[in-house]
């Protein structure tokens, strides 16, 4: 058994440390874009040509028109890892599946502002279980809706596209919108992240990074690449 990741959710880059404590961009590859007959030969080989984290998107035909998949995969793909669980929730009222989804491997657990009524209550339930806490908004929400509980979030998830489905096109002014989340997290919670999902290439990741993003979901853009080593350092901006 894989032990899952532990460390701090921006890794510092190794050759800047010493010298300027900058931190590097993460890249998620979203394996709702994999191979589903070979989900364990993807998360393996996504690992081992340098992604940061594993984006996993789970949706229930609810909340958006799509069924991806739930804990078993995510439980079953665990050991194959050491990388961080990104766990996108696109599923209604998450609150009831928290525990589940940690305990089937979750090491970071987001949900919609748009699914859950009790937002705080939430994010205390994931936060009680020790994994870290993300608040997703859609394309359509503002994003300061998130600032009443920004102080106890670990992650703001801006998304670029309406979720439900890879492979759509950035939507025209979401910089806008990941400027103003990452203004919020250094006004009021420094040590949160902005995270963008959706759209997300080697074309657009300069301007997304230079918006405020410190973590890039890239599906299509990796698993859909020839060469996906190079693709993962292209979004990255290497």
């Amino acid at each position: 058994m894989v032990e899952p990741y532990g460390g701090n959710l921006l890794t510092e880059c190794a050759e800047c440390v010493t010298i300027c404590h900058m931190k590097r961009t993460l890249v998620a590859p979203s394996i709702l874009s994999g191979n589903f007959a070979d989900m364990g030969g993807e998360v393996k080989n996504i690992t081992k040509l340098g992604a940061d984290w594993i984006h996993v998107d789970v949706m229930d035909g609810v909340f958006v028109p799509n069924i991806t998949f739930g804990f078993k995969m995510i439980n079953d793909l665990r050991p194959l890892s050491r990388l961080l669980f990104d766990v996108h929730l696109m599923i209604t009222q998450p609150s009831r599946y928290v525990d589940r989804f940690v305990k089937s491997g979750a090491d970071l657990v987001s949900f919609h502002y748009e699914a859950e009524k009790d937002i705080a209550g939430t994010i205390e339930k994931i936060k009680a279980t020790g994994a870290k806490a993300g608040l997703a908004v859609n394309p359509d929400t503002p994003v300061d809706v998130v600032k009443p509980f920004i102080e106890k979030l670990d992650l703001v998830l801006i998304m670029s596209v309406f979720p439900g489905f890879g492979g759509q096109k950035f939507i025209d002014g979401s910089l806008d919108r990941i400027a103003e989340a990452k203004r919020l997290c250094d006004e009021l919670a420094p040590d949160c992240i902005v995270e963008v999902d959706g759209g997300i290439n080697a074309s657009n990741a300069k301007d997304v990074i230079g918006a405020g993003a410190d973590v890039l979901v890239a599906g299509n853009a990796v698993f859909g690449a020839a060469d996906r080593a190079s693709a993962i350092r292209a979004v990255r901006g290497e």
